[in-house]
């Protein structure tokens, strides 16, 4: 049974928050949602410019600035873009990623390098600028990263998803003790399965089966249930909550 969509507690009231890849129908549409619901000023970001302002229309109050988290450039701008409009930003959540499926023989390089220059290189390059400016602002702020429990567990096909989402594990442990002088946390979510239209579309019924038996709930989350965590992460309630990854699934190591 899916649980009944909670209303906001202002736990983000008046902080400013940066979503990247949050077009779409998934995880990072709903936590943009879920941190608007929560009192945030919200600046959405994402590489597909016409669907990010249909999605910026029908969240209503949001800035949107495209971004595609590969370019350095881009990310730099989608942070600037972010503090000339509000004059700070408090949360940065990196959301971009890429995966597909894909037996290791058959890989070429180019598809093991776009997913990882996406998912763990994107994620590296927003961090960084955030941090950045969080340390030009005198200190603090959050940063919450989407990884995955496949980055702890085997999956056929998964090779460069899988190193992918391990890797931002790695990121996050490593940057939150750099970050931690500045007083910025830095932290993640591991979803397994967040069950939304487009998902739906790219992976077969079989898969999906499989993947939904494992959960001890029988089914797959709901986008915002992932986004609840991220909030939470992003929150003051999290005050002492540094390079961890919180799985969002009954599948953890």
């Amino acid at each position: 049974m899916i649980p009944s969509y909670p209303p906001g507690h202002d736990l983000l009231t008046g902080k400013v928050v940066v979503v990247t890849a949050a077009a779409g129908t998934g995880i990072g549409s709903a936590v943009a949602k879920r941190c608007l619901e929560e009192g945030a000023h919200v600046v959405i970001s994402d590489w597909h410019e016409r669907r990010l302002k249909e999605k910026a229309a029908e969240l209503g109050e949001v800035h949107a600035i495209p971004c595609d988290v590969t370019q350095e450039d881009q990310v730099q701008a989608l942070i600037d873009g972010a503090v000339d409009h509000f004059g700070r930003i408090d949360v940065l959540i990196n959301n971009a990623g890429l995966g597909g499926t894909k037996s290791i023989i058959d890989m070429a390089d180019e598809e093991w390098s776009r997913v990882l220059d996406i998912t763990l290189t994107g994620t590296f390059r927003c961090t960084r600028a955030a941090l950045k400016q969080f340390v030009a602002q005198g200190g603090g702020g959050a940063i919450v990263n989407n990884a995955s429990v496949i980055g702890w567990r085997a999956q056929a096909g998964q090779a460069h998803y899988a190193a992918a989402k391990a890797g931002v594990m790695a990121l996050t442990r490593c940057s939150a003790l750099d970050a931690a002088e500045h007083g910025v946390r830095i932290n993640a979510v591991a979803p397994s399965l967040a069950m939304h239209p487009f998902l739906a579309k790219v992976t077969s019924d079989e898969l999906l089966e499989d993947l939904t038996k494992r959960e001890a709930f029988g089914r797959a989350a709901e986008p915002w249930e992932v986004a609840n965590v991220m909030v939470f992460l992003a929150s003051d309630y999290a005050s002492y909550l540094t390079g961890e990854v919180v799985s969002v699934s009954s599948q953890h190591p």
